[in-house]
C-alpha cells in the first residue's frame, strides 16, 4: 500500500463564511499519488472549519457563494446565531480567554474580540472536519455532480488555512 500526503492552502474573507470548492485540487492531488484503487481523506486541521461532500449549484449570490450555501448559512444561523458579544454563549470563558490572549501569532494579533466564535466551532462541529472518498481506477467516485467543499465559519477575520489531503491504496 502506497500512501501519499498534499495540502491545499487557501485565504478566507471576514464577515460571512467563506466557501471554497476544492475539487479540481483534490483531484489533482489523486492524479499526482498515481495510486489507482484505495481511499482519499480530505481534512481540515481548523477547529472552526468543515470539509464536505455535496452537489454543485450553478446559481450564485453576489459574494460567489452558491444558493445551497447561502440555504446553509440561512438554517445555520437559525441553529446557532453568529456569535456577536461575549456572555452571547458559554464559551470562551475566561481561562480560554487568557489562553488566547497569551497565544503569540505574528500573523493574527491576539485581540479579545477575535475569539467570538463559538458559532464557527459549533457549525463545523455539526458538519464535521473531514470527509472520505473512494477511489476505484484513478479517481474519485463522487459521480457527476459531486463536489468537494471546504468551509471557514469563523467571521470575525481573514485567515489563512490549509486542507490536508491524504490518498491511499494501490499503484497500477
Amino acid at each position: 500500500m502506497t500512501v501519499y500526503i498534499d495540502s491545499i492552502s487557501l485565504k478566507t474573507v471576514s464577515d460571512r463564511p467563506s466557501y471554497h470548492d476544492i475539487t479540481k485540487e483534490v483531484n489533482k492531488i489523486v492524479q499526482d499519488s498515481k495510486i489507482k484503487n484505495g481511499l482519499c481523506v480530505v481534512s481540515s486541521p481548523h477547529t472552526t472549519c468543515s470539509v464536505y461532500f455535496e452537489e454543485y449549484m450553478h446559481d450564485k449570490n453576489y459574494y460567489g457563494d452558491e444558493y445551497l450555501q447561502v440555504d446553509l448559512n440561512n438554517i445555520l444561523e437559525k441553529i446557532i446565531p453568529r456569535e456577536r458579544s461575549e456572555n452571547q454563549y458559554n464559551s470562551p470563558g475566561p481561562e480560554h480567554i487568557k489562553y488566547g490572549m497569551a497565544k503569540v501569532d505574528p500573523d493574527y494579533p491576539a485581540e479579545k474580540w477575535t475569539m467570538l466564535n463559538t458559532d464557527a466551532h459549533l457549525r463545523s462541529t455539526l458538519l464535521g472536519s473531514s470527509e472520505t472518498f473512494i477511489l476505484k481506477n484513478g479517481e474519485l467516485l463522487i459521480g457527476k455532480v459531486g463536489y468537494v467543499y471546504f468551509v471557514d465559519f469563523d467571521q470575525t477575520r481573514e485567515r489563512n488555512r490549509t486542507c490536508n489531503v491524504l490518498v491511499m491504496g494501490e499503484m497500477d
